[in-house]
């Protein structure tokens, strides 16, 4: 209601309750105004009343929202079930136009605001994660795989004919190899180095590939940070320092590293005295979403733009919505407050599994370096049925936690890996993982280290009976 339909109700209802409700409706509208004066994070996070406020009156800015419209495209975000509508605030036309992701649309104003101010909330998450000199960044409705993809096949636009490899150092996770071979590149494989427990990026490797297949044959060096140990996140200074050397472009993979400061540090490090070309996270890993999206960002402006007109078509607005609502729900400060509680759950998830190791005359790999994922070793347990330890825990609801076994083999696009999951050929020991990511609660260490201490005592009694 505006100050013109307040003054009518004064005439129905008494006037000084509704001069009260006036004012209370002048603090949402505050900050909506302050909001969209500043486009960053509010400090402090909205209620619920002020986000659909705004969520709602952005629709009403959509065409297929005006009363009386008459559309006759072949697209007028017509939607046939109300409690789809529903579901998605009926925001209906998605974001971007057929030319650019992050372009404006005549038919949806209010779609195409929801569309900025997302990026412009995601920029200053970044920012406020520690990469401080992040210049720009777009929400993409693609997960991390795609989205790498779809940055390398920009870099191979700018060459002067298209590159053939993909400098990539191990991490043995699919999607994004994966992701390698779907933009039509050959995987380059940088193996790690063991360092006492840790596997580490080996940096001269890199620079001799880069020598051998020369820079013009090379779409980019793609680097990680966050990652499960014993691998811990890559050398990105040294490797941007080689990128901006030797002309590469650099990508990095930060797909759950958002809520890490240490991770983003490096990043706004390695963007300081190297080139790093763009850097991709997870929506869903950082800012507790559903899977779906991604945040593409780096730190020239220009660059991350073309990777925008990049995106073939429109994309659906549904991650961009989602994380609009969930950053203005948490505000800078509980932001900052998800990523303290992070580090200290990862301080108490270390102290209890070394309780366990020691129970069980296992050890704690030393991984300083990981700011994310622990390890612990499975030596006194029946190797060949090491892997079922995860099963064990898989059936008593505890989810995310893998046993990494020292002969496992993997075949991913005719590419072979022997050692699958452990980040090398022939890592020293059979261990399990577990990850400290933002969310996580006490109590969900306290149940995990309780189900974990009845599986190993009855995986051992299984595995070691008595003869």
């Amino acid at each position: 209601m505006n100050e013109d339909n307040f003054a009518l109700a004064s005439k129905i209802v008494s006037r000084s309750y509704v001069q009260q409700a006036s004012e209370i409706r002048k603090q949402h509208e505050n900050l909506i105004r302050q909001l969209l004066e500043q486009k960053r994070l509010p400090d402090d996070g909205w209620d619920e009343s002020t986000i659909e406020l705004l969520v709602n009156d952005m629709a009403l800015m959509d065409s297929n929202n005006y009363p009386g419209n008459c559309g006759v495209g072949e697209r007028e975000a017509r939607i046939f079930s109300a409690l789809v509508a529903k579901r998605h605030y009926r925001f209906g036309h998605g974001i971007g136009r057929s030319g650019d992701i992050s372009a404006i649309q005549p038919k949806a104003a209010g779609s195409s605001l929801l569309n900025k101010l997302t990026n412009s909330l995601a920029l200053d998450v970044l920012r406020l994660a520690g990469a401080q000199s992040t210049a720009s960044c777009f929400v993409v409705p693609i997960a991390t795989g795609m989205s790498l993809a779809l940055c390398m096949s920009t870099f191979a636009q700018k060459k002067s004919k298209r590159p053939k490899y993909v400098i990539w150092t191990r991490i043995d996770q699919k999607a994004c190899f994966k992701a390698i071979i779907l933009a039509g590149f050959e995987p380059v494989v940088i193996e790690n180095k063991l360092e006492g427990d840790e596997l580490r990026t080996d940096v001269d490797a890199i620079e001799d590939r880069i020598k051998e297949i020369g820079a013009d044959d090379i779409c980019c060096v793609m680097t990680t940070t966050s990652c499960f140990c014993p691998r811990v996140p890559d050398r990105l200074e040294e490797v941007a320092m080689l990128c901006a050397q030797y002309e590469v472009p650099h990508l990095v993979n930060n797909a759950y590293g958002v809520q890490s400061t240490k991770c983003m540090h490096l990043l706004q490090q390695a963007g300081r005295v190297g080139r790093v070309d763009a850097y991709v996270q997870s929506t869903d890993k950082n800012f507790l979403v559903p899977v779906g999206g991604a945040v593409i960002a780096g730190f020239n402006q220009e660059t991350i733009e073309d990777i925008g007109k990049a995106y073939p078509g429109r994309a659906s607005a549904t991650p961009s919505l989602d994380l609009f609502i969930t950053l203005l729900t948490l505000g800078r400060n509980g932001y900052k407050k998800l990523v303290q509680e992070r580090k200290d759950m990862f301080t108490y998830l270390k102290e209890e599994l070394e309780k366990v190791a020691k129970t069980y005359n296992e050890c704690l790999l030393a991984t300083p370096h990981n700011p994310i994922s622990l390890g612990m070793t499975l030596e006194n347990v029946n190797l060949s049925k090491a892997t079922e330890l995860g099963s064990m825990l898989f059936t008593r609801l505890v989810s995310g936690t893998r046993v990494i076994a020292k002969d496992e083999v993997k075949t991913i696009q005719e590419h072979t890996f022997h050692g699958f999951g452990a980040h090398c050929d022939s890592y020293p020991v059979t261990y399990l993982t577990a990850a400290a990511a933002v969310g996580m609660t006490h109590q969900d260490v306290d149940l995990f280290i309780k189900r974990l201490h009845k599986v190993l005592v009855k995986f051992k009694k299984e595995t070691n009976p008595k003869r």
